[in-house]
């Protein structure tokens, strides 16, 4: 069959590598798989013509049964009756009947071996497709983890460790940097603003001052 001739030559060929660089796996599980298909559907397709030569051979055997019953029956109405003429023709039918029919049973029971064979071949091709449907989910689940690993294992090559390294060291002083120009602000912002309440303080304690001499000369001139 056109799939075990397929997988013979890729076994047998010298030029597998080749063949393994031009065609996905994948892909070519999927050839096996509809190659295996077609041949499912052509011995189903057998199996049922063979079924219906026996249905047919059936039917004339039991045909043949009948014809060889009813010569017996009417030889011996003939015998009866005196009709030795009668009786020697339908014995003659009856004796070419039975020829017939040890013939038709010969060919059923060939008929039959073959049918048996075509459903154990059937059933062999079923089995392996079912086997290789399950070996093909295996196997596109290993080369999926397979790629996902190796996708992983390359952008780890690609990536220079010192040099990450040293990339985080610079961050990590920027931020340093960030943080001690943040804490300086912080404290020039609190100092200016303690200078600021310190003169304002001034001012107001000279301004009261004033204020109060003021009152009293005001007061001196009057009296």
């Amino acid at each position: 069959m056109g799939i075990f001739k397929r997988i013979k030559d890729i076994a047998t060929a010298d030029f597998n590598d080749a063949l393994d660089k031009l065609e996905d796996p994948i892909s070519m599980l999927k050839q096996y798989l509809r190659e295996l298909e077609g041949e499912i559907g052509k011995a189903q397709k057998a199996l049922a013509q063979q079924l219906y030569i026996e249905k047919k051979f059936e039917a004339v055997i039991e045909s043949t049964i009948d014809r060889v019953q009813k010569r017996a029956r009417q030889a011996e109405l003939a015998v009866e009756r005196g009709e030795d003429q009668i009786a020697r023709l339908a014995i003659e039918d009856k004796l070419q009947q039975e020829k017939k029919l040890r013939l038709y049973e010969g060919q059923y029971h060939t008929i039959k071996n073959q049918t048996n064979l075509l459903y154990d071949e059937l059933d062999k091709l079923k089995e392996k497709y079912d086997e290789l449907q399950d070996r093909k989910l295996l196997l596109v689940s290993r080369m999926t983890a397979a790629k996902v690993s190796n996708d992983i294992s390359q952008v780890l090559a690609s990536i220079n460790p010192d040099r990450a390294v040293k990339g985080f060291i610079r961050v990590e002083e920027e931020i340093l940097k960030l943080e001690a120009k943040s804490q300086a602000n912080q404290y020039f912002t609190k100092a200016n603003a303690g200078r600021i309440e310190s003169v304002l303080e001034t001012y107001s304690h000279e301004d009261v001052e004033k204020e109060l001499e003021k009152l009293k000369s005001s007061r001196l001139e009057t009296v």
